[in-house]
């Protein structure tokens, strides 16, 4: 399957459900090379379009997932509309299924130190039948140290968050010689594993106000979350611009 694609100011969004991206996922997996998934919200549109190297690297990878409920209104607005919204977390729980039934091998880079082995902890809990092969958490200084580190691991699924864009280049340049098969960009996501930071109830989720329910208990978010109405209002104008 060859995901449809949308371009959302410059980024090529992958238009999937959540079901068609997990398929797409574990067929990553299963192949031998290296592959790499980004998933944008609205804070990564925005950072694109100042940063070439960014862009470029966002289309690059073989899955491009829309994180941000603001992508996806964005691309309505825009009359490019995507079949669905895939959160980052989401897709991680997909692919650790994916591990669990086969047995793959699982590493975690990222956080603050501690939080990413504990975020493994809960997740062999969670899904006993993959192996967790390796943790580290972000305060690195030699990134090719890291990823030779790594490659000892022999990872099938590597996740990395490290925050954007700072993730997505690591991975561009370093992921292919961790020799996993799948490296995804993931931000905050061993914070939730962890048990640190709690994730939406489900009904927020629903309604795709997760970034209202982190705002209320992380109020400090506020400069991260004006993103959203921006991109909204870049898209309005640049859909009037275009005369719809």
């Amino acid at each position: 399957m060859v995901p449809l694609k949308q371009d959302i100011f410059g980024v090529r969004i992958d238009s999937l459900t959540r079901q068609q991206a997990a398929q797409a996922g574990a067929a990553l997996l299963d192949q031998p090379d290296f592959h790499y998934a980004v998933t944008p919200n609205p804070e990564f549109l925005l950072a694109a379009e100042k940063d070439p190297e960014f862009r470029a690297i966002l289309n690059g990878a073989d899955l491009t997932l829309p994180d941000g409920i603001g992508v996806i209104y964005a691309a309505r607005i825009l009359g490019r509309p995507l079949q669905g919204r895939v959160t980052g977390i989401d897709f991680a729980g997909d692919m650790l299924a994916r591990l669990q039934a086969t047995g793959g091998r699982l590493y975690l880079l990222g956080a603050k130190p501690g939080v990413a082995q504990l975020a493994g902890e809960n997740i062999v809990r969670q899904y006993p039948g993959l192996v967790l092969c390796g943790t580290r958490d972000g305060y690195f200084q030699d990134p090719e140290a890291v990823a030779r580190e790594i490659a000892q691991a022999k990872p099938d699924l590597l996740f990395v968050c490290l925050g954007a864009p700072k993730q997505e280049k690591w991975i561009a340049q370093w992921g292919p010689l961790t020799g996993a098969r799948l490296a995804i960009g993931l931000g905050g996501v061993l914070d939730v594993y962890s048990g640190q930071v709690e994730r939406a109830p489900e009904r927020f989720q629903k309604l795709g106000l997760e970034w209202a329910y982190r705002l209320w208990k992380q109020p400090s978010r506020i400069g991260r979350m004006a993103k959203l109405p921006l991109v909204l209002v870049k898209a309005a104008k640049g859909r009037v611009t275009k005369g719809d």
